[in-house]
């Protein structure tokens, strides 16, 4: 555990954890959000690390914007597809990063792992399964091969980002009209279940087991405004985080996409 020590009068007081602040946000378009004021919520929000998806920028269109986020290291992994998918990774300058770890054939910008100190970062998107499920086969595998890849790492892996499902019937507004649908069929479901088994805590779940809190809705019908919605974007820590573990959250009162930030606070 990092701790902060300090001499008084010849005395040494307990040590006291360094808490980090980590957000997870699906921003549906970064170019969207940076108009949306996102630069003063980064500032106020000041995280040691913010993991973005969806983010639907280009290489060479990212170089052309010139971004700058003041304080951060910027680890992009943006699709080949232009205006599609996507990851950015920022992570404030005093944190050493070890490692950049490339997963293999990811042509989409859907995940970025970096190797920190005391375990592995791992921004994912998940792909959505669509409506009418031709990518359900396409997810379920991309999640086990991230899942495999993931083990032979040696060290804990903390897993943020969208996972584009609903794991528990709490975790969406209306289950039993959704059940069976994309983001929520019993394939989804089951794969979640079965990275959870591996090792990973539901962050947001472990401390809440029974709130009801939303990250997604969807643009039609004012669902966010009736809180409609869908819990699909997660902070999984590894089992040996957990004990450090000192609060999780969904920023609901955060606009600027469909999707809201989550976080959590570790003690180190």
């Amino acid at each position: 555990m990092l701790v902060s020590k300090t001499s008084v009068g010849g005395s040494t007081p307990p040590a006291r954890a360094v808490f980090m602040k980590i957000l997870s946000w699906n921003v549906n378009g970064l170019r969207a959000i940076m108009r949306k004021g996102f630069l003063d919520y980064l500032r106020y929000q000041s995280p040691n690390i913010l993991a973005l998806q969806e983010i639907k920028i280009s290489d060479s269109a990212k170089n052309q914007e010139k971004f700058n986020f003041s304080g951060y290291q910027e680890f992009w992994n943006s699709a080949q597809k232009p205006g599609y998918s996507g990851t950015l990774t920022l992570i404030k300058n005093n944190i050493k990063i070890k490692s950049i770890v490339n997963f293999p054939q990811d042509q989409e910008g859907r995940i970025i792992i970096l190797e920190l100190e005391k375990f592995y970062l791992a921004n994912v998107y998940f792909p959505n399964a669509r409506e009418n499920f031709s990518r359900l086969d396409f997810k379920i595998k991309f999640g086990d091969k991230l899942l495999k890849y993931l083990s032979k790492l040696d060290k804990p892996v903390l897993v943020l980002g969208d996972f584009n499902v609903a794991h528990q019937e709490i975790d969406l507004a209306r289950p039993k009209e959704n059940e069976g649908k994309h983001g929520f069929t019993k394939e989804e479901r089951s794969w979640m279940t079965k990275f959870l088994e591996q090792g990973f805590v539901d962050s947001f779940r472990y401390l809440h087991p029974k709130k009801q809190k939303y990250s997604w809705w969807t643009y039609r019908g004012l669902s966010r405004e009736r809180n409609v919605g869908w819990r699909i974007d997660y902070i999984c820590l590894p089992q040996e985080l957990k004990p450090n573990l000192e609060s999780a959250f969904i920023d609901n009162n955060s606009f600027g996409s469909d999707h809201c930030p989550v976080g959590i606070s570790l003690g180190l």
